[in-house]
């Protein structure tokens, strides 16, 4: 491979990279992608493919509960926790051979290693204490993130975990605290209180999910409560004392400091991009609080270099990566109705029980904006359904701008609203107005005719409540 010379040579394989490096390759550019570890990165092998095989398990684990419910009947309900891992691993595992079934069908040369900048054009990857240099007309750096840490708090992956070591317990934890109420936070400690654990949550901020609109939060919060989740908001943890098989957590509050004392603590504090070591400085390249920065194409100060996904900050999702990577590789050959990110149009799920997705605008973020709103809401109670299902909890919240009818935002928490979501982010996509969306036929019975309904409730026109 030394010499060689690429179109684009891309960093790191997750969702942005390996998806960019097919678009790069359909687009007739002559392709590479580096890779230290396992193809998929961090989503596909310790992110969001095996957690959502383990939120499976917690779901299918919580249904066999309410047996009784459903008519049926079930005797000695169990679970074992090495399964429900060993499962998990074996998914990602499955797509990680996918990604590579798919380097090799789109002509993407693989290189192994860990690379960096090594000057204009320049990419050095090292391998067991071999280096060789790679020509590279353009590069895409996509080399992730990792979990943030706070000072003093450092996951030791025995007492203190982060979502890695969360996902791969040695034994199912009976009591946890988690550090954080965002997606990550909260996917795992629904996780674990699916399985028995007592689960406390603790968030700086006022409300938990706090990207997420107020009334969604509230909803969530209450629920959540529900299965015997305890949440602490607005309250932080100052320290952590270690003890032989346990740690005390000091958890400042409103009302004075607490003491927690719990098996084990997940750390979801956030993220920081992998900025160290790839040359960066060097090349001239700017990086603020931890991530590279870019401009509307993904392009960083320095022409003909690129940054993707969660190295370049929020959303921390694995779609905006992959959007981004697609973006980055049209700009690169040249394609010119391709179109910058708008950030308003980027999905967001959380995999917990309830389900809580959105697109756009929450209500407050649109009047700040200066719109006037009107807003509608349709709850599951009214759903036949989610009766059918028996998951009535939540509704479906749509904020359109009044005087034009623009669809703004669509916030949902309830059953399998991750997988409703779309129909909100194709809607925004196509700028769609309430009109189309009233005048839309939708199945029934479905989940789905809720959003509907929701629609319709904005305007004042509901059907079914």
């Amino acid at each position: 491979m030394a010499d060689e010379s690429f179109d684009v040579v891309i960093i790191g394989s997750g969702p942005g990279g390996y998806i960019a490096a097919v678009r790069a390759s359909q687009l007739g550019l002559k392709t590479a992608i580096v890779e230290r570890d396992k193809l998929g990165g961090i989503c596909l092998n310790w992110g969001c493919i095996p957690t959502k095989a383990l939120l499976r398990s917690a779901e299918v684990y919580m249904l066999m509960e309410q047996a009784e419910e459903f008519g049926l009947s079930a005797e000695k309900i169990g679970f074992d926790g090495k399964k429900i891992v060993e499962r998990s691993r074996k998914v990602a595992d499955k797509l990680s051979s996918g990604i590579q079934f798919l380097m090799k069908k789109n002509k993407v040369s693989v290189i192994e290693g860990t690379a960096k900048l090594a000057g204009k054009g320049i990419v050095e990857v090292e391998k067991d204490g071999k280096a060789e240099k790679i020509k590279a007309k353009n590069i895409i750096l996509a080399t992730g993130a990792r979990a943030r840490e706070l000072k003093g708090m450092e996951a030791d992956g025995e007492l203190i975990w982060t979502y890695k070591h969360a996902m791969t317990p040695k034994e199912m934890p009976k009591s946890l605290l988690v550090i954080g109420s965002g997606a990550i936070g909260i996917e795992f400690a629904s996780f674990y209180r699916s399985f028995g654990a007592d689960v406390t949550v603790v968030e700086v901020l006022d409300r938990i999910l706090p990207v997420e609109d107020e009334e969604i939060s509230k909803q969530a919060e209450r629920a959540f409560k529900k299965r015997g989740i305890k949440i602490i908001t607005g309250a932080e943890v100052q320290k952590l004392d270690k003890g032989e098989n346990s740690v005390t957590v000091h958890v400042k509050t409103k009302k004075g400091t607490e003491e927690i004392t719990v098996d084990r603590v997940i750390s979801a504090v956030g993220i920081t991009g992998n900025v160290e070591n790839l040359g960066l400085e060097d090349m001239g390249i700017k990086i603020e609080k931890g991530h590279v920065v870019v401009d509307k194409w993904c392009e960083t100060d320095v022409k003909g270099i690129y940054a993707i996904g969660d190295l370049v900050g929020a959303p921390w999702l694995a779609h905006k990566a992959s959007h981004e990577g697609v973006l980055a590789a049209e700009r690169i050959a040249g394609v010119k109705d391709a179109h910058p990110l708008d950030v308003t149009k980027v999905p967001g799920c959380t995999y917990s029980h309830p389900q809580v997705a959105s697109v756009g605008l929450t209500e407050a973020k649109a009047k700040e904006a200066g719109y006037k709103v009107k807003v509608g809401r349709a709850p599951f109670q009214a759903n036949g359904k989610a009766i059918a299902l028996g998951e009535t909890d939540g509704f479906i919240k749509t904020v359109f701008d009044e005087k034009t009818g623009e669809l703004l935002g669509a916030h949902m928490i309830g059953p399998e609203v991750t997988e409703l979501i779309q129909g909100y982010v194709v809607a925004r996509q196509l700028e769609t107005t309430e009109a189309d969306l009233m005048a839309a036929i939708f199945p029934h019975p479905t989940l789905s005719e809720h959003m509907h309904e929701s629609v319709l409730d904005a305007f004042g026109r509901p059907l079914n409540f």
